[in-house]
């Protein structure tokens, strides 16, 4: 679905990313781990097109995109749900969920109305709010927004920067199961991270970043089995068991019932 081929991008100071290749498959979730400043952030910016690639090619199904605008990547197939969620705290929860879908030319009420449909039915716990202002949700609520709000694009890649950050323990794990479940829906997504231990948990496969270059790459289970990714990215110089490795989806149907609360 996507795939990446030398990207190097950065801001004038200087490249932050520098040559990265990767791909997403269709249906698959990929993790991006890193410390902070390993460039994470900017190559999903690079993607979506919120910075420009300085070299590199960047494909979706197959297209290139790297000199398309943001909205053009958009209506393509591309949505990015940025890190800080960065809902509108003032409008509604509609309001927000419509402006998902802004960029799509001539999407119509009719058409916008059977997409929040679809994406109320997806989220329980938004529909009781929808009058609501996004500023009175919870930190967890919001997140929960954010990717809804990307949703409404229909698209067939997700992009998801730290999703979890400043959010409590308990949410953390509800949010990262909220994403498992959405790989049921056939979306390819990439979620960077810095909660490495739970991320790699439910990736099918995993690029390590430092410095802005990948350093590492496999799958989910084997990085979490990695003594140097344990070492240097899990807080424990021990591997991971894998009882752990794709519980997400297991755990997807209790997530509604979670975010109530």
């Amino acid at each position: 679905m996507l795939e990446a081929r030398g990207l190097t991008s950065g801001y004038r100071a200087g490249n932050v990313v520098r040559g990265v290749s990767l791909e997403v498959r269709a249906g698959e979730i990929v993790a991006l781990i890193g410390a902070n400043g390993a460039g994470k952030s900017t190559l999903l910016k690079t993607v979506s097109g919120l910075l420009e690639a300085s070299a590199g090619e960047l494909l979706l199904a197959g297209e290139r995109i790297e000199r398309l605008s943001t909205a053009e990547r958009m209506r393509r197939g591309l949505a990015h749900v940025p890190e800080g969620r960065q809902v509108f705290a003032g409008l509604s929860v509609e309001e927000n969920l419509r402006l998902g879908g802004y960029a799509q030319r001539h999407l119509g009420e009719a058409e916008t109305q059977r997409r929040l449909a679809e994406v109320l039915a997806l989220f329980p716990m938004l529909p009781e709010r929808l009058r609501a202002p996004a500023g009175n949700l919870s930190g967890g609520q919001q997140q929960v927004l954010a990717i809804a709000r990307g949703l409404m694009a229909r698209p067939r890649m997700l992009l998801l920067d730290e999703p979890s950050l400043g959010l409590a323990p308990l949410l953390v794990q509800e949010i990262l199961v909220l994403v498992a479940g959405l790989r049921s829906q056939g979306l390819a997504i990439l979620l960077a991270e810095q909660n490495a231990r739970q991320t790699l948990a439910i990736a099918d496969r995993a690029y390590v970043l430092e410095s802005g270059s990948v350093v590492l790459q496999g799958t989910g289970l084997a990085l979490l089995h990695d003594p140097q990714v344990a070492q240097r990215y899990l807080g424990t110089g021990k591997p991971v068991s894998a009882a752990t490795h794709r519980g997400g989806d297991a755990l997807a149907v209790r997530l509604s019932a979670l975010l109530r609360d």
